[in-house]
């Protein structure tokens, strides 16, 4: 199951981009839930969702590129995402730990063949 889903855009359209995409979702309920200045936005339908991320592209490409979160059950199935990803090919992007998102964050992150950033992440808290 989907998490959540983003991906990144040259800085010099991230403004255009985000208002664009504020007023094409505002029909599905869609506002700015969260947002990390000068670098993304998370857009949903409450404060408690916000599943849709733009994000400021480090390098200087204009090509976007897709981040997709997958949900995992627990902190093992996390990661063997990541053990079973890399061994596939991918690159590592981030091992499996916690982040600073929110005390229960749990996640890896792999980049896959085409340089997308797959995560998975537990949200649920543990001790």
């Amino acid at each position: 199951m989907l998490d959540h889903v983003g991906f990144q855009v040259a800085p010099s359209k991230f403004d255009s981009i985000v208002a664009w995409y504020l007023a094409a979702l505002a029909p599905l309920g869609y506002e700015k839930q969260m947002e990390i200045p000068g670098k993304a936005v998370g857009l949903g339908p409450s404060k408690d969702s916000a599943p849709f991320w733009i994000a400021v592209k480090e390098s200087a490409s204009d090509s976007p590129s897709l981040h997709l979160a997958f949900k995992a059950k627990d902190h093992d199935m996390v990661q063997k995402f990541h053990t079973e990803a890399v061994k596939a090919g991918g690159k590592c992007n981030g091992k499996p730990g916690p982040r600073a998102y929110h005390p229960s964050y749990y996640a890896a992150f792999v980049l896959d063949p085409l340089g997308n950033n797959i995560e998975v992440v537990d949200h649920v808290p543990h001790d």
